[in-house]
């Protein structure tokens, strides 16, 4: 080092490290309380002593790297070392305490009146209508648009969220709170994280409620722009659990172009008139397929979104829009089963357009709408 290299000091060093931030929850390490310590040696060597919230942490490595990066660009250092420990029940409780605060049991931030998250509930009247698709395309399209966008797989039985997002990592606990995996940019949880394998989950009602609780109060899920849940078919257990337990949720349905199927996806929605949640739209699934002539084969046949959205229109008073109509292409099943979802693969691709689009659309709707409670009575009562 020449002499009129200056050598940084201990708060520049400190300072640097604002712009690093925990991986899971997306705040500087200095605010945290994770810096142990900083030394700035003689010869230009500065070391940085790190506290992990939790001994073997899956991001230790990239929290590592942002360190070094950050304490790089200083002029003087000649190097830089990092240094992990990790921190105490005592640090780890004081950490819950300045994210989620003193109270004794966790709330869910969604259901609080000051909320300005999104929350949407993916719903369907039967299986096999693709809503598991349309709910992760829906999530990576409004995170590449700059939201902070999460999903949670409430389809308990049928979880299949985490394979379809790419999402491989392990929760992390802290403490009493949950630090959900994130894949292309959104935060994820599912009860296939805590199975092993492919185990079934046998469990009924109230314990649905409770997971469901969890999933929404122990994840710490931060300032979201978007949540999304992808519900199990039908109007069981799940659904009812989401009316009582976030009732600004809005309903947004899944169908596909059959008439039999849209009776179903209209039950389906129509349990908003009893909860008294709004109805976001309805997105029409496996619309046609396009042949090589350019040509479209309704396999499915034709009109069961249209249906729907005019059939729960008439029913609540309020206008239901039809989302958009996303055509068969199998790269989006491929997509899937790679989990990579279409519309960060191949945005270009006709299904992937649609539903980018109606991923704008939800993502633009006005804030003061959402959540907004149905003025209706179920004929009959």
């Amino acid at each position: 080092m020449t002499s009129t290299q200056q050598l940084p000091t201990v708060d520049e060093v400190r300072t640097a490290l604002k712009d690093v931030h925990d991986p899971e929850i997306h705040k500087p390490i200095t605010e945290l309380g994770m810096v142990k310590d900083v030394r700035v040696d003689d010869d230009g060597l500065v070391t940085v002593a790190v506290y992990l919230t939790v001994a073997g942490c899956p991001l230790k490595d990239t929290i590592t790297r942002d360190t070094t990066e950050a304490v790089r660009k200083l002029s003087g250092v000649r190097d830089v070392r990092v240094e992990l420990d990790v921190m105490s029940d005592e640090q780890r409780a004081e950490l819950r305490r300045s994210l989620r605060g003193d109270a004794a049991e966790p709330v869910i931030p969604f259901a609080q009146p000051g909320s300005l998250t999104r929350v949407y509930c993916v719903a369907s009247g039967k299986g096999g209508v693709g809503k598991s698709s349309v709910t992760v395309n829906l999530a990576v399209a409004m995170a590449r648009r700059g939201l902070s966008v999460g999903v949670v797989d409430a389809d308990i039985y049928g979880h299949s969220v985490p394979r379809m997002l790419g999402a491989r990592e392990k929760p992390t606990k802290v403490e009493k709170m949950i630090m959900p995996p994130q894949a292309h940019g959104v935060k994820v949880i599912s009860i296939g994280m805590f199975t092993p394998g492919n185990t079934p989950v046998v469990w009924r009602g109230p314990m649905l409620h409770r997971a469901l609780q969890q999933f929404l109060a122990d994840v710490f899920w931060g300032d979201l722009d978007v949540l999304l849940l992808d519900l199990p078919p039908g109007t069981g257990d799940i659904a009812i659990s989401v009316a009582q337990l976030i009732p600004n949720a809005e309903i947004l349905v899944v169908t596909t172009p059959q008439q039999a199927a849209a009776e179903v996806a209209e039950r389906a929605g129509a349990i908003a008139l009893q909860t008294r949640q709004r109805l976001a739209g309805v997105i029409e699934n496996m619309s046609w397929l396009e042949t090589p002539d350019g040509s479209r084969m309704e396999i499915f046949g034709s009109g069961g979104g249209q249906t729907v959205a005019d059939s729960l229109s008439k029913a609540t008073g309020a206008t239901v829009p039809l989302l958009g109509q996303v055509p068969l292409d199998p790269r989006l099943r491929e997509q899937g089963d790679a989990g990579v979802p279409l519309v960060l693969a191949e945005p270009d691709a006709p299904a992937a357009k649609v539903l980018t689009e109606a991923a704008a659309a939800l993502s633009t709707r006005a804030r003061g709408l959402a959540g907004k409670m149905l003025n209706v009575t179920p004929a009959g009562r």
